[in-house]
């Protein structure tokens, strides 16, 4: 049997019965869409946030790029953020018809490094994008200061960070508007696809609910300004509506996990994930680092064991947005980490008999490097 980074199916053992109960409360509603098991997901995502309002949206790319529209982004612009992350980040700053530029990342956290910022900002730079990647955030101070200097917005990508914080200060709550992607692997996953931009500004709010509606601010009524058709399932919500009750327990259960490897692999010339001062990580991946990265990899392949890389192509090297015309050695430690890095199991319902054999494995594959 294969051992993989990620598996949903214990976890649906253990929560079948409401899982299936979340389906059957939206099918004998009477409202399949638009209806109240999302309107009641969006008003307990705000309020678990401590912001004004949520949108749900059918996915997490389309909560940047509606986040982005709401926020006045568009052709022209440019969007400064990073290329250590998932491709949707990059993909919805071009799908609103904007440029992204690009910063470097810490070597020790992988996080944005905020101190390259004001270096790539020009006339023509919009909006600033942190990604809040692998389950701990980005320090948003500095980032905040030069948007007031300079007029810009901030758009916090919290796809890999739901209910991580930063001197207590929670993901998503700082920007002008956050965007969140509910795919069934991240801290709060949904059964599928699913997404929210949340903000406390009224009028962006506002602007979020047309662009999901197509461009209508009522069922059937005026296109104000073209937008999409891009709702929150009902079933969808209606599950992460039940699951949002028991996010923080899925968090302590990613952080034991997290101890787990900590204790076992510290001593093995791993380099296991540091957290930045004052932030509260909640491991939405468990990313290591390894010089002989691949060599590893192949060894516990043969043995069952398949591992994920979180990221093996920086989004600047992909062919698709070569036109962007980074160089390779452009962003030196991005580069880097993408030929070491590695992902190790982490969800809530990881066996600890998987978690043993991964540990094991690791240890011996290491010793014998």
């Amino acid at each position: 049997m294969t051992t993989r980074v990620w598996d949903y199916l214990r976890e649906y053992d253990e929560e079948r019965k409401d899982v299936l109960d979340a389906v059957d409360t939206v099918f004998g509603s009477g409202r399949l869409v638009l209806g109240d098991s999302m309107h009641g997901f969006e008003d307990e995502f705000a309020a678990y946030h401590g912001v004004r309002h949520c949108v749900g949206v059918d996915n997490g790319t389309n909560a940047i790029k509606l986040g982005l529209q709401a926020l006045g982004v568009g052709p022209g612009d440019e969007v400064v953020t990073v290329s250590n992350t998932a491709a949707p980040t990059v993909v919805a700053i071009d799908a609103v018809g904007a440029t992204p530029v690009f910063v470097d990342v810490d070597p020790d956290t992988y996080l944005m490094d905020t101190a390259q910022v004001a270096g790539v900002l020009t006339d023509r730079t919009r909006c600033l994008l942190p990604v809040h990647l692998y389950g701990q955030c980005v320090d948003l101070d500095p980032l905040l200061a030069l948007a007031r200097e300079h007029g810009l917005v901030v758009l916090e990508d919290c796809a890999q960070a739901h209910g991580a914080r930063r001197h207590g200060r929670i993901a998503g709550s700082r920007g002008d508007a956050a965007a969140f992607s509910f795919y069934p692997t991240k801290v709060l996953g949904a059964y599928g696809d699913g997404g929210a931009t949340l903000t406390d500004d009224d009028e962006t709010a506002a602007r979020l609910r047309r662009l999901r509606y197509y461009g209508m601010a009522e069922r059937y009524y005026v296109v104000e300004t073209p937008g999409h058709n891009a709702r929150l399932d009902e079933v969808q919500a209606e599950i992460l509506r039940r699951k949002l009750t028991r996010l923080d327990t899925y968090i302590e259960a990613r952080r034991a996990i997290a101890r787990r490897y900590e204790e076992a692999l510290g001593d093995t010339g791993l380099v296991l994930p540091r957290t930045a001062e004052g932030n509260d990580h909640v491991y939405y991946v468990y990313v290591v680092r390894h010089p002989r990265r691949d060599d590893i990899l192949a060894a516990l392949k043969a043995r069952g064991i398949e591992l994920n890389i979180s990221y093996p192509w920086p989004v600047h090297t992909m062919t698709g947005f070569a036109h962007l015309g980074y160089r390779p050695g452009a962003l030196p430690v991005t580069e880097e980490l993408a030929g070491q890095i590695f992902s190790l199991p982490m969800y809530p319902s990881l066996p600890r008999a998987t978690q043993d054999e991964v540990i094991d494995a690791l240890r011996e594959v290491l010793a014998r490097l």
